[in-house]
């Protein structure tokens, strides 16, 4: 074998090993691109899960007034029916 021939066998040899050092790394890539797409899904779903914790939590407020004067309404009437019965 002349001295072109062991050179270009070397270069080959380097270019398949470079070959396969690469396919990892085009995998890792495409995995990346999976990741940021459910990296994405899952912060609009976030975005919207905090839209509707502040949603529940308004009408919580709200349920909670109207316990308030329900529960001093019942009191009132309770009043009035132990009066009204004499005791």
């Amino acid at each position: 074998m002349s001295r072109l021939d062991i050179a270009a066998q070397r270069f080959s040899e380097a270019l398949d090993s470079l070959e396969e050092a690469i396919d990892p790394l085009a995998n890792l890539k495409d995995e990346a691109s999976v990741a940021r797409a459910q990296i994405a899904a899952l912060t609009e779903e976030r975005e919207q899960l905090l839209a509707r914790i502040g949603e529940l939590e308004d009408e919580n407020r709200s349920l909670a007034g109207i316990t308030e004067e329900v529960d001093g309404r019942l009191d009132s009437a309770i009043g009035e029916i132990r009066a009204a019965l004499g005791r």
